[in-house]
């Protein structure tokens, strides 16, 4: 993993949206199975957004769709992602070249990875 982005630069309570997050890499990935990537909250549950899209590029696109006024999330929480994101929960992300299983390890502070989503009421 090369970088991490918020693709979703706002987000409002009281509309619901949706979580979405791109995670780069150095070279294609082939991905099987739904890896997660988990976006912390600083004051309420973390959120676990699931891989949507991108198989086969160097770009993943992770999503989580949360409903207007849930619970999941609280005005002025703040959201971020932290170092290790992202997991296999059974899947697999392997380099779509060579077959070998790609590192989905990350440092926090990646890209933009240390970046943050304030939600509002």
């Amino acid at each position: 993993i090369v970088e991490i982005d918020f693709v979703t630069t706002a987000f409002d309570k009281s509309d619901g949206g949706t979580l979405s997050v791109k995670v780069f890499f150095n070279e294609n990935v082939t991905v099987s199975g739904t890896p997660q990537l988990t976006v912390v909250n600083s004051v309420n549950s973390n959120h676990t957004l699931s891989y949507a899209s991108g198989s086969t590029s160097n770009e993943l696109i992770f999503n989580l769709a949360i409903a207007a006024g849930n619970a999941a999330t609280d005005a002025d929480d703040v959201l971020s992602i932290g170092a290790n994101a992202v997991s296999l929960n059974g899947g697999t992300i392997v380099d779509s070249v060579g077959g070998g299983n790609a590192t989905i390890t990350s440092s926090a502070g990646i890209g933009t990875a240390a970046g943050t989503i304030t939600v509002v009421a």
